[in-house]
């Protein structure tokens, strides 16, 4: 139950402030300035910047966790998760599959991890274990059956 009640209390800090991506053409992005109004204020927030395919804007955010699965015992360290919304409408995208891969700062890459739907945004807990830059490689096929690959990087300290 506390578990449950912890990352309840991620999630609403996630879903507790509008985001609004800032387009970017042909899979361009810039992890250097926040693209989602009110995101700095949403505690722990990190910013992977958002990234335009086929129509589609992916906006990725991490939430580090480590101290409060810690205190549970887990080894999880950071909530990953990827936001859609169709570029022309605005409006979001939160139905269909989307899965990630990550390759850590050793280059080890993991096998796909299925992102779950939850309140707006697709999302799971990860283990990012070592310091230095992470990729995160983001297939999905959303509600219209097309297939789209979003890239973004983040440091670890």
């Amino acid at each position: 139950m506390k578990h449950f009640i912890i990352i309840l209390s991620v999630f609403l800090g996630f879903t507790a402030t509008p985001a609004v991506a800032a387009h970017h053409e042909n899979g361009d992005h810039d992890h250097g300035q926040a693209q989602h109004a009110g995101m700095a204020a949403a505690g722990g927030m990190i910013d992977l910047g958002a990234v335009t395919v086929k129509g589609v804007v992916g906006m990725a955010h991490m939430k580090d966790v480590r101290a409060a699965m810690a205190k549970m015992g887990q080894k999880t360290t950071h909530h990953f998760m990827v936001m859609f919304n169709d570029q022309k409408t605005g409006k979001p995208l939160d139905a269909g599959k989307v899965a990630v891969k990550i390759t850590s700062p050793d280059g080890q890459v993991t096998g796909p991890m299925e992102l779950l739907g939850m309140q707006g945004h697709f999302g799971a807990d990860v283990i990012l274990d070592q310091s230095g830059e992470y990729r995160f490689q983001i297939g999905s096929k959303l509600a219209d059956g097309e297939a789209r690959q979003f890239d973004f990087t983040s440091v670890v300290k």
